[in-house]
């Protein structure tokens, strides 16, 4: 299963062809960044493949060799971080230059088709057609961008894509204008589909109301209902259509609702024989089969037992935590969603699990709260899965502080940006100026996780002692 270039894999190879397989890895990878940043192509390809290129740019790879990219690229983000840590004093270099052991890239169980959540946006097509649903090719800042169909995307399944195509059809034949650029007015702006492999499928189309009043703003929410439940887009076969009223980029359901217009309010996810309740803005690990193996392995390298408390940040809709509460005495979730927290207690409620607790809010205002008085004797494990943002100092802060954590499992899905300064703030030595007065962690195990086939992109677990 493991199918990365392992130690015993290349160790198994002279010395020039180890090199020369090693060479080759690194130097695919850093073409295929090149095209991403860039937005290149094949001579002559079409805007389909030109697509494909730019958002799943191993594509044209075969597998192996995308988990082989992978791997090298793992191991340079470990390089990096031990030169980072030798460079505060810290003695981190491990054979290979590696932080620590890195294990080859778990491959994710389903390659083709696997998103449960895509979001496509409305802009002009190669065609010059403002309301062309897809993916974007190109860049603002080279005003060059063109919204592309996903027909050709082999990370999404058919039924987004059908999705996608069925509201590309309903606002093209909407007197309202695409919303492309706020200030230029318009209404029609991105659609949002989820789904899960019980068959559940959930769209939510994001809506700019500009000058519109109630009653115009109910006559298009009747017209979409009726598109997608009596006409064409009964295709689709929704289990919940949903309508936010959107003034910006992205909005929370606590800055403008999600407005369920048809269906079911929540659609349900099973992963580790539990079963998951998902609400519209809640996070949800992309691959359910990948996060599946995932969650499995995280449970293993917790080593939690019986005594055990696991603190469970960032916890989303409390997957994480609700599959390890078997073997653990108690689980302790935070999240900065509100709508997730719900479902992680409801998921909790439904699968008979009465060990969890789950606390909404953002990680640096509840997580220091909540560690400042810990006096439970118990061990404490921690958990973190943080956005690409990473985890904010006081998190951070709140961590290293807390003698009762011996053991921290970062799962970073961008571990060479932001998340870089989170290892080097856990493992640094002690700092009275940051307040960062507790026993340093030290980087122990590396195991990367294929949940973004075709992509650049590795999710990383990295194992923390101290």
């Amino acid at each position: 299963r493991h199918l990365g270039p392992s130690s015993a894999l290349l160790s198994s190879l002279p010395g020039r062809d180890r090199s020369l397989l090693a060479e080759k890895a690194t130097a695919a990878e850093r073409k295929e960044k090149k095209k991403t940043r860039k937005g290149c192509s094949l001579p002559g390809s079409s805007w389909e493949e030109r697509l494909a290129d730019v958002a799943t740019p191993l594509w044209r790879l075969p597998y192996e060799e995308q988990l082989q990219v992978k791997y090298e690229s793992q191991k340079k983000i470990l390089q990096t971080l031990a030169s980072r840590l030798e460079e505060l004093g810290i003695v981190a270099q491990k054979p290979g230059g590696l932080c620590c052991p890195l294990q080859p890239v778990v491959p994710s169980p389903v390659i083709n088709g696997y998103r449960n959540k895509s979001t496509f946006s409305v802009n002009r097509g190669p065609d010059g057609n403002p309301k062309t649903v897809g993916l974007y090719v190109g860049t603002g800042r080279a005003r060059n961008i063109v919204c592309v169909k996903a027909n050709h995307m082999e990370n999404i399944p058919q039924n987004h894509k059908q999705v996608a195509e069925c509201y590309e059809e309903f606002i093209r034949h909407s007197p309202l204008d695409p919303c492309i650029l706020f200030h230029e007015g318009g209404h029609w702006r991105e659609l949002v589909v989820r789904t899960t492999s019980r068959g559940d499928t959930m769209a939510i189309v994001t809506f700019h109301p500009q000058e519109l009043g109630q009653e115009a703003l109910a006559t298009q929410k009747a017209l979409l209902k009726e598109f997608f439940t009596c006409g064409p887009g009964t295709v689709c076969a929704l289990t919940s259509l949903y309508f936010q009223e959107s003034t910006m980029t992205r909005c929370s359901h606590e800055q403008s609702p999600f407005q369920l217009l048809h269906g079911q309010p929540h659609i349900f996810e099973e992963v580790l024989s539990l079963k998951l309740r998902i609400s519209p803005d809640a996070f949800f690990q992309v691959n359910t089969s990948g996060a599946e193996v995932l969650y499995q392995s995280v449970g293993e390298l917790s080593h939690a037992d019986g005594d055990t408390v696991l603190l469970d940040i960032c916890c989303g809709t409390g997957t994480i935590g609700l599959s390890l509460a078997h073997q653990v005495s108690k689980v302790i979730g935070v999240e900065v969603v509100e709508q997730a927290i719900e479902d992680a207690r409801w998921n909790a409620a439904f699968n008979g699990i009465s060990n969890c607790e789950f606390h909404s809010g953002k990680a640096e205002a509840v997580l220091p709260q909540l560690l400042s008085s810990w006096e439970d004797a118990r061990p404490l494990v921690a958990v973190v899965n943080p956005s690409r943002a990473g985890l904010h100092y006081r998190v951070v802060r709140a961590i290293r502080n807390c003698e009762s954590i011996r053991r921290l499992l970062y799962i970073s899905c961008k571990p060479e940006g932001d998340a870089m300064r989170n290892f080097l703030e856990l493992c640094c030595p002690p700092d009275p100026g940051k307040k960062l007065a507790g026993e340093p962690f030290a980087p122990m195990l590396a195991v990367p996780f294929d949940m973004f086939p075709h992509t650049v992109h590795c999710e990383l677990v990295l194992l923390f002692t101290r």
